[in-house]
């Protein structure tokens, strides 16, 4: 038996133990300082089993439960990934978004800087029209909130 194991993985396995040896109290298991002999020992000497088949209940536990935690490492490490992957994804599409916007500005201002240019009158007639009638809204607006 690997003691690191056993010390390493020991409150998974406790309850693994007691489920198997019902005998077994929370308090003894718990006076355990991880010597996995002194754990067969005890387990011996509660329950009459012999030692082989301990040990072997118990290596196979260690195994079990250190391959849960690697599983478990493992898809940390994946969900990382994916989370890690989605925000620069979604940066990319934020940027690509924001420069077609930017390029959308930059095209609407040269049309305009071209419109007023060809109809200077119009274009000043419009920007006063435009004017008054904000104005007049705005004005509207402000007196019925008295």
């Amino acid at each position: 038996m690997n003691e690191q194991v056993l010390r390493g993985h020991w409150n998974e396995l406790k309850g693994e133990i007691q489920q198997r040896w019902g005998q077994l109290t929370s308090d003894e298991l718990g006076q355990f300082e991880g010597d996995a002999n002194e754990l067969v020992g005890l387990i011996q000497q509660r329950t009459g089993e012999a030692r082989e088949t301990i040990e072997s209940f118990l290596e196979d536990l260690a195994a079990d439960n250190a391959t849960y935690a690697e599983r478990a490492k493992e898809g940390v490490g994946r969900a990382r990934e994916a989370a890690s992957q989605f925000a620069h994804d979604t940066g990319e599409r934020f940027r690509e978004e924001q420069e077609r916007l930017t390029e959308n500005v930059r095209q609407s201002y040269a049309q305009a800087e071209q419109a007023v240019r060809r109809k200077p009158a119009e274009s000043l007639a419009i920007a006063f029209g435009v004017g008054l009638v904000s104005g007049l809204v705005v004005g509207l607006m402000l007196k019925s909130h008295k």
